[in-house]
């Protein structure tokens, strides 16, 4: 394994940078209002997710309580 010196590699790590600020320019960021939408659809998906399997702990606890133990 080369070892390099730490201070040669600071023009390429600066080039980086450059080069991430003029891709950034060019991301077709979405808007305020898609984001929001994208952002409840998510909370309103976990949440319907996370009521539909607390059903279904609550029966199997349930069946297992009343006829397994």
């Amino acid at each position: 394994m080369k070892i390099t010196n730490p201070v040669a590699q600071i023009p390429g790590i600066l080039n980086f940078f450059k080069e991430v600020k003029v891709e950034t320019t060019r991301v077709n960021w979405p808007t305020r209002e898609k984001t929001i939408k994208d952002t409840v659809i998510v909370i309103v998906f976990a949440v319907v997710i996370a009521i539909f399997l607390s059903v279904f702990d609550y029966a199997f606890q349930f069946l297992l309580n009343e006829f397994v133990i």
